[in-house]
């Protein structure tokens, strides 16, 4: 039997996206229903582009483009074009497109195979973001809103509030969650002796992950130690002395072991599509300290897995509630409990599979 060729396209393969496709090329590599191509960028500064096809499933053909973040029209008309000669040499059945910057240039490129089922997640609308005006935020919105209504590309969100935001762009948009390989995470883990608190996140230190609030709260709790598992252009923000850094890992089987130090896991980004660290961290049995964000508050039920916060003193309530172990143990508990149950990669990325199908398959 024939396999189903899958196109996927993606610019900013770093962070998050970059652990997102990892996984995804495991469980699809693997399938043998499918011959999967993987076509990206690799000028994202957090990556090490010798790095990818070690990390990818060896069954993915890996293909290069030329894509760059931010709007350059010579640039994206460059990549547009790219992206339209790949898609007519791989000759697939099914294209995903991931992210914003592949996603409106995908989709003007699809337009020239008009029997080519096509796809595209956000992983976070580029109009959530912080870093840029509101100006550019509207147009972001305004792009969004204008391919989603013209464009044959069915979106599938990656997350319950990106879902509920496709819904108000297109009709019957998809709903299949990111996941990670939980058969990689450790089952039991080793708490610290010290009568320390540690907490700490993993991330690149960048406008989004919002350092400088981070060094506003752990200068509040001189008590506790920080440990910020990565680094990034913002790192001098974060000047309080009980904050360490480890520094950037290209690898993230090296990074991960370092969450097994920590007590509690916090997150107070600007904006997220649904952050992979932080799943990664809760099937851990970590408690979460989370901003109330899009993202963050689909993966955290308040008082139950961690807690959602608004400002200073929401974050001291919630950081003297975590300091009872019974507390962080149970909340521990269930954030591990919902993970296994909604973010299994195995199990979500089969479904997308099964999606890809029976869109070739009702042609």
């Amino acid at each position: 039997m024939e396999k189903l060729k899958v196109l996927h396209v993606i610019e900013a393969l770093g962070g998050g996206v970059y652990s997102y496709f990892t996984d995804l090329s495991h469980v699809m590599g693997a399938d043998n229903r499918l011959e999967v191509f993987i076509a990206y960028s690799n000028k994202r500064k957090e990556i090490n582009p010798d790095d990818v096809s070690k990390d990818f499933q060896p069954n993915c053909k890996l293909i290069l483009l030329d894509l760059v973040k931010e709007i350059n029209p010579l640039k994206d008309l460059q990549g547009y074009l790219e992206i339209k000669k790949c898609i007519k040499r791989v000759r697939p059945h099914v294209v995903h497109f991931h992210s914003s910057k592949a996603g409106i240039l995908g989709r003007l490129a699809i337009r020239s195979f008009k029997s080519t089922p096509s796809f595209y997640t956000p992983h976070g609308y580029a109009f959530l973001r912080k870093d840029v005006s509101d100006k550019k935020s509207k147009f972001f919105r305004a792009l969004e809103k204008n391919f989603a209504k013209f464009s044959k590309t069915k979106t599938i969100a990656c997350g319950d509030t990106e879902f509920e935001i496709a819904k108000k762009f297109e009709e019957s948009p998809y709903l299949i969650r990111n996941g990670i390989r939980l058969e990689l995470m450790p089952e039991k883990i080793e708490r610290t002796n010290s009568k320390r608190l540690i907490v700490g996140t993993l991330g690149r230190i960048s406008p989004q992950k919002n350092p400088k609030l981070i060094n506003q709260y752990i200068s509040l709790s001189p008590e506790i130690d920080f440990l910020w598992i990565g680094d990034g252009e913002l790192s001098g923000l974060l000047t309080s002395p009980n904050i360490k850094k480890t520094g950037w890992f290209t690898d993230r089987t090296k990074a991960l072991p370092h969450m097994l130090k920590l007590d509690i896991f916090i997150q107070v980004s600007l904006w997220e599509g649904l952050p992979i660290a932080m799943i990664e961290a809760m099937a851990m049995g970590l408690p979460v300290i989370a901003s109330n964000v899009i993202g963050n508050k689909d993966l955290v039920d308040h008082g139950k897995t961690g807690f959602l916060v608004d400002n200073d003193n929401d974050y001291l309530i919630a950081l003297n509630t975590l300091k009872d172990q019974k507390i962080r143990f149970e909340m521990g508990k269930a954030a591990k409990k919902k993970v296994r149950e909604l973010y299994n990669c195995n199990k979500n990325f089969k479904q997308l599979a099964d999606l890809y199908i029976d869109a070739v398959s009702n042609i």
